[in-house]
Formats: structure tokens, sequence, C-alpha cells
């Protein structure tokens, strides 16, 4: 998101405050007035349940993205991450990090994924919980936690990439992290969110999303 919103603001001269979060939270903020211009969500489930209860802008829904799910040590641990999620039954590993699954797409589908691969109930005692994805991955970078379960973006994202050794977790153990953003009704500036939502369109946005490890089917998208 940082790199789209740089390109939009070289595109444009118009600055995009990002603020980030858990998909759940925002949603009970937006329910309660919180004066959003757009959001991005995890999933397709809060979009459209606001758009329902009309406090979107009509025809602005649009389903940008799907998401992946990686398992993810420090470059000095001493887990052997071959075996993926079974990787969590070492006994090196004593805290796992994820997001609150209450609140987070992403790790909704973390829990899926273990329960996939029989290893939740042997592991749930060993959580620490992030309050987003973000958060989440900040434990396992440093040292709060011994492995994580992340976004694949994050992964591949700058302060991450370099620091440690990633796993993907087979998309078909966990349903999938289809992503949609959509203009609110709050909003103050119509204009700009629906701006920046045209730019989320463009070839070159799928194209920096795909480098972060989303798969992007623009047919599909609506």
């Amino acid at each position: 998101m940082q790199d789209i919103a740089a390109g939009f603001q070289k595109q444009t001269g118009m600055t995009v405050k990002v603020i980030y979060g858990s998909s759940g939270n925002f949603f009970q903020q937006i329910q309660n007035g919180a004066p959003f211009d757009l959001f991005f969500s995890a999933n397709l489930d809060y979009p459209k349940k606001l758009e329902a209860t009309k406090l979107t802008e009509p025809g602005t829904y649009y389903q940008y993205a799907k998401g992946k799910i990686v398992f993810w040590v420090p470059n000095d641990s001493k887990v052997d991450i071959s075996s993926g999620l079974r990787s969590l039954l070492q006994p090196d590993v004593k805290k796992v990090a994820i997001a609150n699954p209450q609140h987070a797409p992403y790790e909704q589908a973390a829990v899926a994924a273990m329960q996939k691969e029989n290893v939740y109930e042997e592991v749930k005692d060993k959580f620490v919980l992030g309050e987003n994805i973000s958060q989440t991955a900040s434990f396992v970078v440093s040292g709060s936690a011994d492995t994580g379960i992340v976004a694949l973006s994050l992964a591949l994202s700058p302060n991450m990439k370099d620091r440690g050794r990633y796993v993907e977790i087979p998309a078909s153990d966990y349903p999938p992290i289809e992503q949609a953003c959509i203009v609110l009704r709050s909003s103050k500036d119509k204009g700009t969110a629906r701006q920046f939502l045209t730019f989320i369109k463009t070839a070159a946005v799928s194209d920096m999303l795909k480098k972060y490890g989303f798969d992007v089917d623009t047919g599909s998208q609506k």
C-alpha cells in the first residue's frame, strides 16, 4: 500500500494517508461513523455488509486481489520449516505469532490451515496474538515469537524479505483470502476517493500486487 500510495501521489500530486489495522476493527469503526474515505478489507464480507447497510457509495465495491499465507521464521531460527505447518510441532517452537482471528481474516485462514494439518490443538496454547497481521509480523521479526503465520505480501516486503525464511501454506488448506475495497459514504472527498479507486484498477497496481505475492484475476473482479 505504501508503494501504491506513492504511485498515486506521483501521478496526481495528491497524498494518501494510510491507516493500518484489522479488517474487523475497521468494520466496527465505520459502522460507528469513523470518517474514512476508502476501506480496504482482507475479506469480502465486511465491505458487502457495509454496502447492504448503505454506508458505502453505490457501484464502488471492487475485488482487487487474493492473498496467501506463509509460515515464517527468522534467519537464525533452528526450526526446519520444510514440513510446513507440521514444523510447529518441533520443540524449538515455543511461541507462535498469529493475528487475532476474531478481527483478522488472514488469521482465520491460518487457524483453518492448522486445523486441516491437525496441529491446531497442539499449538494453540503457544499463540502470541497480534492486533493485526502487521503487528503479528513485527512480533516474529523482533523475536517476541519463534515463528509466525503471516501474509506472503509481508514476507516479501522490504522489512522482512532478508530477515527470515518462509514456506507457503497450500491454498487448499484454507478458504480463499479474497480482498475487496469500497468508497465509504462518510468520505469528505468522494471525488479523490473514486480517483484512487480508479488507480487501484490499473495494470500498474495489478503488477505491484503480483510482485508482493497476491493473485490478481482482473477478469473476475466486479
